[in-house]
């Protein structure tokens, strides 16, 4: 036995890549209690944040986590966070609660630019988890909003990552949408709890825009506008398992405003559930815009006395126009539960281009009050089967 330890002690001693490869395989963490940050609540605790993101980000492991503790809760001011970075994954290790200003007087803005919050911008591999807590303080927003028009910033924005996993996290309250994708790929964001008043402005759940590869699951969203909502640019989009309620529901757009040319497509939403939402599974274009919103797939949708259930709005704030942004290959599949309004049903198709290929399958929405649903159908085109309430623009098909 004591001629085998020697030999061991012997070959590790001697083995400069072994050891080498040790030291690298070790995950270090960069804790932003010991870079300065009080957790008090009150204390700007952004710089300790800063300081503490530069050494995680730096590090030359494949791995390093940036751990913001639990039972402490951290303010911080206008804060970006940027890439690349030397290690393939940064774990951010959020247990504790991050808190914005509370009065908006008292956001500390860097300078052009007040559209953001907290951001994350050019990483590759970034994984944020730990069932901690982000705070946005929006109620002062709200109130500015109301009386002036103020512009209010996104809670937590990425832009341009790739690989990125957000999970297990508690939003509250944004000023403004509460989570912004733009210009990333491969995304998975799951176990998310995101709320804020039913009547808070403009309070988005999930914006994304010019994104790819995305998937959102296994979360609840109670916002003030939509729960998740799917711009310009996004491709290959997979909503799964979402319960949504209050808010606006799911929504393709808007798309094509001031005349923009503007692209969806790929989009699947499947097994998620509305409640008390002013729409269900929406998609919205402008008139005057062009482009196309295509291959979009609703199913397993689950109502109780949402208002809209299944919309399509090719005429979203109508002017006179020949153009329009091109709706087709739309499938709304097994739909079921409850409306709170007269129509179940509204496809509202531009009288030029129309929207074509729409396929409705197993739709059965009841109302709420117990009277008979009906639905509201302009220049769509596509086939209905077992549909409860009938689609009177398009063909019957049992």
């Amino acid at each position: 036995m004591k001629l085998l330890l020697i030999v061991f002690v012997v070959f590790v001693v001697a083995s400069p890549c072994l050891s080498a490869r040790i030291t690298r395989n070790t995950s270090p963490s960069f804790n932003v209690v010991d870079y300065g940050a009080m957790g008090n609540g009150q204390t700007d605790d952004s710089q300790a944040f800063v300081k503490a993101w530069q050494e995680a980000c730096g590090a030359t492991e494949d791995t390093t986590t940036l751990l913001i503790p639990k039972r402490k809760t951290f303010m911080l001011q206008p804060v970006s966070f940027r890439g690349p970075c030397n290690p393939a994954t940064i774990n951010i290790k959020l247990e504790g609660a991050i808190i914005a200003p509370k009065r908006v007087e008292a956001w500390k803005w860097p300078k052009n630019d007040r559209d953001t919050w907290i951001q994350f911008s050019a990483i590759s591999g970034l994984v944020i988890n730990g069932g901690g807590q982000i705070d946005g303080q929006g109620a002062a927003w709200w109130n500015c909003y109301s009386n002036s028009n103020c512009d209010r910033p996104t809670a937590l924005h990425f832009h341009d990552c790739e690989k990125l996993v957000l999970s297990g996290l508690t939003h509250i309250n944004s000023p403004r949408n509460h989570i912004s994708l733009n210009a990333c790929n491969g995304v998975v964001i799951s176990k998310l709890h995101i709320t804020a008043p039913a009547d808070s402005p403009n309070t988005d759940g999930i914006d994304i825009s010019k994104s790819s590869n995305v998937v959102i699951k296994n979360s609840k969203m109670e916002t003030g506008d939509d729960c998740v909502a799917i711009n310009h640019g996004s491709t290959f989009i997979s909503i799964i398992d979402v319960f949504c309620g209050p808010g606006h529901g799911i929504s393709v757009g808007s798309l094509g405003q001031n005349g923009a040319y503007h692209t969806v497509e790929e989009i699947y939403v499947r097994n998620c559930t509305f409640s008390g939402t002013t729409n269900g599974a929406r998609i919205k274009t402008w008139m005057g815009g062009r482009g196309y919103a295509r291959r979009i797939t609703f199913e397993d949708i689950i109502l109780i006395a949402a208002k809209n259930p299944v919309i399509i709005d090719q005429q979203y704030n109508p002017y006179d126009s020949v153009n329009a942004v091109r709706v087709s290959d739309v499938t709304y599949r097994n739909v079921r539960g409850t409306s709170s309004g007269e129509h179940a049903i509204k496809l509202h198709c531009d009288k030029t281009i129309g929207c074509t290929n729409i396929l409705l399958e197993r739709i059965n929405i009841t109302s709420l009050s117990g009277e008979e649903t009906c639905a509201s159908c302009k220049n769509a085109k596509g086939v209905c089967s077992s549909c409860i309430p009938n689609v009177p623009c398009l063909t019957d098909n049992y």
